[in-house]
């Protein structure tokens, strides 16, 4: 019948598979224990779809989906090529390390994936509804990195996109540079250790933040939080922070350039620049503030007359 697909796929297991140029739909579909060498996967779609226990190294996809629905699967020192699009989906326990991922779109609704040492230039809409993730030395660019996902760790991850993490749950993050607007936004259970983060709005709508170490530039950031947890932390550039920020146990030891109307518990800096506080949309007997003296150490509480 014309206008259907077709594919004449090869179910392989058990064996090397070596410098092989493989075209056409599900190439190795329903792969089976398979190390896959120096292998060019061109102008097919779903070439390991439906795969299990596989191992490929210096591989590239040139093509669409090359790996939904596998189990067990471990890549180093492959290639995503910009039409590699869509590429890990529905798949668990897998595997990257030393690769380069330069289409987007790649692993979504995925469980225990890892990514170590390797790149994603083009990272828009990547793990998305995954769970169980773990990236150590990544880079990353695009924007919509890691919505709704959960149980996510990340160390040494160099992200730069905006709206990253959206609705995720159970997320640390260590040792790392986050350049992106609307960071963390409805997101519950998050801990970010030693890191940089900078973007607006930062972490609106979220419950349980903890940041320890860390350095923030945003402006309107850190609003919208229910439990709020600031050790030894600076913010920089940082105006219209804690609005409506309630439970707020904030240690900042820098200057915060502003303040707009929080919700309630602590805010300790060593300078305020501005406190903006209006009497109909918040009560300020709510939150304590203090501002500690560099030299003595010396903290006086700011009083605010309304």
């Amino acid at each position: 019948m014309t206008g259907q697909k077709r594919f004449n796929p090869v179910n392989r297991s058990g064996e090397e598979i070596r410098q092989e140029q493989l075209s056409g739909e599900r190439a190795l579909y329903r792969g089976r224990d398979l190390k896959i060498y120096d292998t060019v996967f061109y102008d097919g779609e779903s070439p390991l779809k439906e795969s299990r226990n596989i191992e490929l190294y210096g591989c590239e996809f040139q093509w669409k989906y090359p790996i939904w629905y596998s189990e067990n699967v471990y890549v180093k020192n492959c290639v995503w090529q910009e039409m590699g699009r869509s590429g890990v989906w529905y798949t668990n326990n897998m595997t990257v390390e030393d690769s380069l991922i330069g289409a987007p779109k790649n692993f979504r609704r995925c469980k225990n994936i890892t990514v170590r040492n390797s790149s994603i230039p083009d990272a828009k809409e990547t793990f998305w509804m995954c769970s169980g993730i773990e990236l150590d030395h990544v880079t990353a660019k695009g924007d919509y990195f890691g919505m709704n996902s959960n149980n996510i760790m990340a160390d040494h991850l160099e992200l730069y996109g905006n709206y990253a993490f959206d609705g995720s749950k159970d997320v640390v993050v260590k040792n790392s540079r986050l350049v992106t607007k609307d960071c963390f936004w409805n997101c519950e259970n998050v801990t970010v250790y030693d890191s940089y983060i900078s973007g607006e709005y930062l972490a609106w709508n979220t419950k349980n933040l903890t940041l320890v170490d860390c350095t923030i530039e945003s402006n309107q950031g850190l609003c919208y939080i229910d439990n709020l947890r600031m050790t030894r932390c600076k913010l920089i550039n940082t105006r219209l922070a804690f609005e409506y920020a309630y439970d707020v146990d904030a240690d900042i030891v820098s200057r915060i350039d502003g303040i707009l109307n929080p919700g309630s518990g602590s805010i300790r800096a060593r300078e305020i620049a501005e406190l903006i506080i209006e009497p109909d949309n918040c009560d300020i007997s709510m939150t304590d503030i203090y501002v500690k003296d560099s030299a003595s150490g010396i903290e006086k509480s700011l009083k605010v007359s309304l």
